[in-house]
């Protein structure tokens, strides 16, 4: 076990809930470390249900094409627990070594003395510590849950608040309605800063308008202040500023239009780093994100597939998350038709009907997966009864690789596989690649 693996499990052990949301702890923690989070070069602090990683990946991908040096901290981690803190010492960033990571996250523990702290602050702690310690142009900064009493809601005056799209997720700390939700995200808005904000349905985009117009904070929505939509195979991006005619994102799945659009809009609206259209342009063409209908290949995991089959992944786990991959799927469909199996690995605080079913009429098969060392996982043979409840052909499968095995359609119909239903499941699917790869 590394080092950082044992301090990280100890971590886990200083409270009993692993989500408390509050921001009383990681304020006092971080009044003892010397106030890092008031150290930093200018932040981008973006908050959102679905698209903030990849939002966040396009605007770190412009940064890094025009030089800047670039922090990110991004949650969850996939593999490595490393992968959430992304230190700009170089042109285009690195993960923060094992070495600087153990030290700084035990730095965090000794100074915290065994008070009570979730997992999730004293690991945004460290981040704020070792980004106050490494000069950089610009910080990147993800919420893990909700806004309002996330723990990286400490800063007072962020550079700019980026708001991607709101829906139904994590009502059990959130609030069960749309506004309930939105009301947590907008607690991001600070007072005179600039809000670019995703298109919204209108009970979030009402509680976003007036958070805003409370604290006099500049606002930009989506398909209001600025449009991005695709246009003859190309990506059009127009507000008060002008239009831009840029190639489509890198990324895959029609969604990535709007996350696009959001970054692009944040991007143009930010003052701390000066961006040409071409850094914009190659952003969009650079950017890497994975588990976002991100297309595996080589023979890792392909190998347990018939010839000519294609598989991705993806780890959206909300209603929302599963109509916007249905759709992308359906497109797929369109240009090139083959049978549709999804591999399945949820968690138990998810809908697993509201998220399969936009599958309906697309999916020709279901195979579940209980996600192998997750305590929280749905168990294969539930999730089937609610896939067969459907109507859907759904059977459980014991390890990923065997549902691969189960993914023939007939004969001569290389099928089109979708991992998909967790970033836990997701983590679990590229671990198991990169050491079959190592």
């Amino acid at each position: 076990m590394a080092r950082s693996d044992a301090i990280l499990e100890r971590l886990l052990t200083l409270h009993p809930k692993v989500i408390d949301l509050s921001l009383e702890r990681i304020e006092t923690l971080l009044e003892r470390l010397g106030q890092p989070q008031l150290k930093l070069p200018p932040v981008i602090h973006v908050a959102g249900t679905n698209g903030k990683g990849s939002t966040l990946a396009y605007m770190r991908a412009a940064f890094e094409d025009a030089g800047a040096r670039v922090h990110a901290y991004t949650s969850p981690h996939l593999v490595r627990f490393h992968e959430r803190i992304l230190l700009g010492g170089t042109p285009h960033g690195e993960y923060i070594s094992e070495a600087a990571l153990s030290d700084i996250l035990e730095e965090c523990e000794d100074v915290n003395g065994g008070d009570p702290i979730t997992y999730f602050e004293i690991t945004t702690a460290a981040a704020f510590l070792a980004f106050s310690r490494q000069p950089a142009d610009i910080v990147l900064l993800e919420t893990g849950l909700g806004g309002r009493l996330d723990a990286t809601n400490v800063l007072a005056k962020p550079h700019l608040t980026v708001i991607t799209s709101v829906a139904l997720d994590h009502q059990q700390f959130l609030g069960d309605t749309l506004a309930s939700i939105a009301t947590e995200k907008a607690g991001i808005i600070k007072r005179g800063v600039a809000c670019v904000c995703t298109e919204q349905a209108d009970a979030a985009r009402d509680v976003i308008v007036r958070q805003a117009a409370r604290l006099g904070a500049p606002l930009f929505i989506g398909n209001e202040d600025w449009h991005a939509y695709e246009q003859h195979g190309r990506l059009v991006f127009q507000d008060e500023d002008g239009l831009l005619d840029l190639p489509l994102p890198r990324l895959a799945g029609g969604f990535q239009i709007t996350n696009a659009g959001t970054a692009i809009a944040a991007l143009r609206t930010q003052t701390a780093i000066s961006l040409s259209e071409r850094n914009i342009e190659n952003g969009l063409m650079n950017a890497e994100w994975a588990a976002r209908l991100q297309r595996l290949t080589g023979e890792t995991l392909t190998g347990y597939l018939p010839a000519e089959a294609e598989l991705w992944l993806d780890g959206g786990h909300n209603p929302a998350a599963g109509a916007a991959l249905s759709a992308s799927m359906a497109d797929l469909e369109e240009r090139v038709s083959r049978p549709l199996v999804l591999i399945m690995g949820m968690i138990n605080s998810k809908d697993v009907g509201g998220y399969l079913a936009p599958f309906q009429g697309l999916a020709h098969k279901i195979i579940a997966v209980t996600i192998p060392g997750e305590e929280n996982a749905v168990p294969a043979d539930e999730i089937c009864a609610i896939a067969l409840s459907l109507g859907f052909d759904a059977q459980p499968a014991p390890t990923v690789e065997m549902a691969l095995g189960a993914c023939t359609i007939g004969e001569d119909e290389p099928p089109r596989v979708l991992i998909c239903g967790s970033l836990y499941f997701a983590g679990h699917v590229l671990a198991l690649q990169e050491a079959e790869t190592a």
